[in-house]
């Protein structure tokens, strides 16, 4: 029996389809411009005269402004944005979560729910109680309450659809990808929910009944998962990197597109080169038609 084995570095990368970016992609030292008259923005430097690229990435030129977007980058947070992250942790009346920004970023006491959604004062007791709500290695879905001056986030989860994650897969994707929407938690028709972090993190659980109010965001299911949502997990799982490998951007209908396109495929399958083409193929001209 042949066995299909392949290194996924030695898979053939794709070639960018804007053939016109080539042209102002620039790595670090660069020469962009000799012309003093552009102003200096991200990702650039002055010497001798002339505009540098600091950072490998595209020229982009506002009017007057010029700068470099990398190609590559951490999470640039912003208020109201969504995010998973991981608890690093815990200290004096606050969390130290990963993010997958340039630092970590802090939760504090006072910006999460009690249990049972209880509204009052943090008490001495409840910082005592600070590693029975979230300790290291637990995952958490929150919002961005305000940008500290050196860039670090500040979180919150006042909100029962924030909380400690239970059983699922996580997923790191670019966060450019990431398409901003008004709402980043979906409920998939094939039983998954999925939630799409602003900082590039996806995370994809069997759906569940609804969150009782008691539980205030930190109790988890840790029953068997069934096979059956295991395996749409995984495929869900696949379709997400795959439309990462092509640079597509992620929201709740290219997913779902994808994954309808790659039902025919064994879950196993979906990684492989021609497979992966083919089914992003299938979804994205679904997306065209539709215009979405």
């Amino acid at each position: 029996m042949a066995v299909d084995i392949r290194i996924a570095s030695a898979c053939e990368r794709l070639k960018p389809e804007n053939i016109d970016e080539l042209s102002n992609l620039v790595t670090p030292g660069d020469v962009i411009t000799s012309d003093t008259g552009f102003m200096r923005g991200h990702g650039t430097f002055m010497e001798d005269g002339r505009h540098h690229a600091s950072v490998a990435g595209v020229v982009q030129r506002v009017n007057k402004l010029i700068c470099v977007k990398p190609l590559k980058t951490r999470y640039n947070g912003e208020v109201g944005d969504i995010v998973v992250g991981r608890i690093l942790e815990v200290g004096l009346k606050r969390w130290k979560v990963d993010t997958h920004a340039k630092l970590d970023s802090v939760l504090m006491l006072s910006s999460v729910n009690l249990p049972g959604g209880e509204l009052r004062r943090r008490s001495e007791e409840d910082e005592k109680l600070m590693r029975h709500y979230l300790k290291e290695g637990d995952l958490i879905s929150a919002e961005v309450q305000s940008v500290y001056s050196d860039g670090s986030l500040s979180l919150h989860t006042r909100s029962l659809k924030y909380g400690k994650l239970g059983q699922g897969s996580l997923y790191l994707v670019s966060p450019s990808l990431i398409k901003r929407r008004k709402t980043h938690f979906h409920y998939l028709p094939c039983g998954a929910t999925v939630i799409l972090g602003n900082n590039g993190y996806v995370w994809i659980c069997p759906t569940e009944g609804e969150v009782s109010e008691q539980t205030g965001g930190y109790e988890q299911n840790l029953e068997p998962v069934l096979r059956a949502d295991r395996e749409v997990v995984a495929r869900l799982g696949n379709c997400v990197q795959a439309l990462a490998d092509h640079k597509m951007m992620l929201f709740d209908t290219s997913i779902l597109y994808t994954y309808e396109a790659s039902l025919k495929f064994p879950i196993k399958d979906i990684m492989k080169p021609e497979v992966k083409t083919e089914i992003i193929d299938l979804a994205r001209q679904r997306l065209e038609r539709e215009g979405t």
